[in-house]
């Protein structure tokens, strides 16, 4: 892809030619490379180089036309420009879009992290030497089934004909390694983990075997559990998916769309435990993929959208910051619609707890390690959840592997049932967060 300021003064050049005044163009190219083994051989390798740029244009009645493209070359630019303006007569007339206020302020100075990508034979070498390993770990161990090692170099970019200019570049590498078992007269279990760093050499590969043969060993002696209330604790991952999955509660174009557990007047109310506090942060030091600005070219910044169990804000685009007499919080995708997602979530304790409780005195406790079915147990507009999930019945120290259950209940309930947010906060994908102890929930046992 050519350099930002290359696209910019064509852009320039361009919509001069054909009269037009008002545009901005956001593009990202990707070079993406992966590999999966088994039983000691390459199953699959897969390497691709992806790019998309989205072009919109504003005419003199100020609708906007949007078009995507591929090509930025001088022509491939000429025929974007001029379809978007072309759209931009059957474009909508109410709240429509507009620059960002803040295209032009200054983005956070985080390091280019442009890595040099390993060569695809040293990943199978790599990934066929992780899962050997987690093969001989344990006679049951039978496979690894799932199984990945991939890297990402990308780099993304926003203008606009007002002066905005940004660029920046990221890179990750990341693994994963899901296990299962085989045993006479035993279900097959299974258990996994996924390490992400920036680049392969920094990539904790031992970390990920360990993880993964540790859990899958602890899933070996399951015991069916009986149905009932039980106090619940959720692994740092656990409880990332299921609060992603009810991010309606802060996302500002699912509240005006009528779409959300929140309205305009949540916020300052009290929706959670005063032990719980969550910030969005895309420039969070442990974020391997920070984002410096939004589609919109709005700098991401941290925002606070739990502050001691209160909703302090919501997730704003130019749109939705516009209709609700907000900022836009860094937080808007351009396209033919814009939309608001989140970015990553860092979840804390907001304060000290009346009482410190640990798991190693725990007593009939279910510790909650991976929900499944998220995307058909949850109603994320009642606030409902119903999940399946991988866990033990935890009594004083001893883990005890429950065969099969499901944990249900509401999720603002969930929130305001928070007993304790510990300290030891854990990486991962979604965001960094610590495990976190619920009073009382709906345990279904087989």
């Amino acid at each position: 892809m050519p350099k930002v300021e290359e696209i910019a003064q064509s852009a320039a050049t361009i919509a001069h030619e054909l009269g037009i005044n008002k545009y901005d163009i956001y593009g990202s190219s990707v070079d993406d490379t992966s590999v999966e083994v088994f039983q000691g051989e390459p199953k699959q390798v897969q390497a691709s180089n992806r790019s998309s740029v989205i072009v919109r244009v504003w005419n003199q009645d100020h609708q906007v036309g949007v078009t995507s493209t591929t090509d930025v070359d001088p022509s491939g630019l000429k025929l974007a420009l001029k379809t978007a303006y072309e759209a931009s007569f059957f474009g909508v007339k109410e709240n429509v879009p507009d620059f960002s206020p803040q295209a032009k302020e200054p983005t956070a100075n985080l390091p280019q992290n442009d890595a040099v990508l390993a060569p695809v034979s040293e990943l199978i070498e790599k990934l066929i030497d992780a899962e050997k390993t987690v093969i001989d770990a344990h006679p049951a161990i039978e496979s690894v089934p799932y199984n990945g090692l991939g890297q990402q170099d990308g780099n993304r970019f926003y203008l606009n004909s007002g002066g905005a200019l940004r660029e920046e570049t990221r890179a990750y590498t990341s693994i994963y390694l899901y296990t299962k078992t085989e045993q006479d007269g035993k279900k097959p279990r299974s258990a996994g983990a996924f390490k992400i760093s920036h680049s392969l050499p920094e990539l904790d590969i031992n970390g990920c075997i360990t993880e993964a043969v540790s859990k899958t060993i602890s899933h070996l002696d399951y015991q069916p559990i009986k149905t009932g209330k039980y106090r619940v604790v959720f692994s740092p991952r656990a409880f990332l998916s299921l609060f992603g999955r009810f991010s309606n509660l802060f996302n500002a174009q699912s509240i005006l769309d009528k779409q959300s557990l929140s309205t305009p007047e949540s916020l300052g109310t009290q929706i959670a435990s005063s032990y719980l506090s969550v910030d969005d942060n895309a420039l969070h030091p442990d974020n391997i993929s920070a984002e410096t600005f939004d589609g919109e070219g709005t700098p991401t910044r941290k925002i606070t959208l739990i502050s001691q169990g209160i909703l302090t804000n919501f997730l704003h685009s130019t749109i939705t910051a516009k209709r609700m007499n907000a900022e836009p919080t860094g937080h808007g995708s351009i396209g033919a619609k814009v939309g608001v997602s989140s970015h990553f979530y860092h979840v804390y304790a907001a304060k000290a707890a009346n009482q410190t409780y640990r798991l190693e005195d725990a007593e009939n406790v279910i510790y909650i390690d991976n929900l499944q079915a998220l995307h058909a147990g949850v109603n994320s507009l009642q606030g409902s959840f119903s999940l399946p999930f991988d866990g033990w019945l935890v009594n004083k120290g001893e883990y005890t592997s429950i065969d099969s259950a499901t944990v249900a209940g509401d999720f603002l309930s969930l929130l305001k049932s928070i007993i304790f947010v510990e300290s030891e906060a854990e990486i991962t994908p979604s965001g960094i967060c610590p495990r976190i102890w619920i009073e009382e929930l709906s345990i279904t046992g087989s």
